[in-house]
């Protein structure tokens, strides 16, 4: 048997058992079950942000995505730190975070969970 052969037959072969599983359902054998499932996310942990200047920025611009309790449990960053976060949470994740913003959310992060 050649290299080809044993490809097109292993081909047959997944296709058959793949008819199979769809027929064992079509055969009165239980179907997956159904319904819906929930989940319950921790959300902020009892945790706020801290008030300050510029934490209505923050709030609105980081809420949307993630929990205070995100920012709240992360390393104490430098003010270069933070600003390279908020771009990227700007421009590679699309936070909605105007230009004229990023400098008062990074002031604030910087001053209330960063490195002095």
């Amino acid at each position: 048997m050649t290299k080809q052969s044993l490809t097109v037959l292993a081909c047959v072969a997944a296709l058959g058992a793949a008819a199979l599983g769809a027929n064992a359902f079509a055969a009165g054998k239980p179907a997956p079950p159904k319904g819906t499932a929930t989940i319950s996310l921790p959300g902020d942990a009892g945790m706020a942000y801290k008030p300050g200047a510029g934490v209505g920025a923050v709030q609105a611009a980081c809420l949307s995505c993630h929990s205070s309790a995100y920012v709240s449990t992360q390393p104490l960053l430098t003010k270069a730190q933070w600003t390279a976060e908020v771009v990227k949470m700007k421009n590679a994740y699309g936070a909605p975070i105007a230009d004229d913003q990023v400098p008062v959310i990074v002031d604030y992060l910087t001053t209330n969970y960063g490195k002095p």
